[in-house]
């Protein structure tokens, strides 16, 4: 059942990189959060809570975090602070969470005016980052009592949107670097090569999260794109029901249905139902959990072929050139926080009377 798959899950993981603050773990904080908000059970509360706790200290100084990293990933575990912050009442994850929004103060940004994704990427904008930045940068301003903050989210959304969107294919490829400096970006446009799934996964849900945290008038001058982007996933959907690792090209040899952005597709396009923004099938997040899980040797169940990890430039002994390609040579691995977050969130949708229910594919 995906009820003890969440739970054995959760009650065995430990920081994600060794206690250094991390999206990673940001993707399970998330993940517990809204599965305790759709079943208002105690246990998913207590879990995030055990697993937070062991970053953030009692004055509220936050452990492995450095902001002159200027890393925008490292924004995105910063909504479970304003989570706990509003759940216990306790000063110190709102003084962790002031933390991480002095970060976006001085955070350098491209000539547009749009974060750098990270300070070792100068001017470049990197899809995932949208989500890494905006539903916290937003809901903080929420919470605050500052519009300038979500009026500042909305611009920088729709100019990366500008940046990163490629007409021929109607979709938005990875990344875009400003500078026109390196090697993976087209010289002319800017842009990346390809359209990798993770990176349209990360896109997909912060879309969703900030029209369900500004409001259908607020959000507007974003629907119309919004609308046209799950459209447009929604035919690239395969016919087991995820999507690809290259998400455009079923002839490239070695693709493969990757389930990390196929949880983070389905669970976008389910809330961009309720929002009116997308008409996906009933059946969607139902057959993203059933082909995402798998018997396990030894029983139990793993969420299978999650991409390990994928980014653009030079990262250690290589260079990662865009390349649809290139997306190809990243290592699969099984229930990874990327992909097993995401499908918290699919199963939190679902609610127990149903989504906890799921059986793995081909068991028994």
């Amino acid at each position: 059942m995906l009820t003890e798959f969440f739970a054995g899950y959760v009650a065995a993981y430990q920081p994600y990189k060794n206690g250094g603050w991390c999206y990673e773990d940001g993707c399970i904080y998330r993940g517990l959060e809204l599965l305790h908000r759709g079943s208002e059970q105690d246990r998913w509360l207590a879990e995030l809570r055990r697993l937070l706790d062991q970053q953030v200290t009692a004055s509220g100084a936050l452990l492995g975090y450095e902001p002159s990293d200027y890393n925008i990933d490292n924004i995105l575990p910063g909504r479970a602070l304003l989570f706990m912050a509003a759940e216990t009442g306790e000063e110190r994850y709102a003084i962790a969470a002031d933390a991480i929004a002095a970060q976006l103060e001085t955070h350098p940004r491209t000539r547009s005016g749009v974060y750098w994704h990270k300070l070792r990427y100068p001017w470049q904008i990197w899809l995932d980052g949208l989500y890494m930045a905006h539903p916290f940068q937003i809901e903080y301003g929420l919470t605050r009592g500052r519009p300038d903050l979500v009026a500042d989210s909305l611009r920088q959304i729709s100019l990366a949107l500008d940046a990163t969107f490629e007409p021929a294919t109607g979709l938005y490829v990875h990344a875009y670097d400003e500078a026109r400096m390196q090697d993976w970006a087209d010289p002319e446009t800017g842009r990346s090569r390809a359209h990798w799934a993770r990176a349209l996964g990360w896109l997909a849900m912060s879309l969703v999260d900030v029209a369900d945290l500004t409001g259908s008038q607020v959000f507007e001058p974003l629907a119309a794109r919004s609308r046209a982007l799950f459209d447009r996933l929604l035919e690239l959907r395969q016919p087991g029901g995820l999507w690809l690792q290259v998400i455009d090209q079923p002839e490239l040899t070695g693709n493969f249905p990757e389930t990390s952005s196929s949880a983070m597709i389905a669970y976008a396009l389910n809330k961009a139902s309720a929002l009116g923004l997308a008409s996906p099938p009933d059946h969607l997040i139902l057959d993203v959990l059933r082909e995402s899980l798998r018997p396990k040797p030894g029983g139990g169940v793993e969420m299978a072929d999650i991409c390990e990890v994928a980014g653009l430039g030079r990262y250690e002994s290589r260079y990662r050139d865009g390349s649809p390609a290139y997306y190809l040579t990243e290592a699969r691995v099984s229930d990874d926080a990327k992909g097993v977050g995401p499908l918290m969130m699919c199963g939190a949708a679902l609610g127990a009377a149903q989504g906890m229910a799921i059986s793995a594919r081909n068991a028994g």
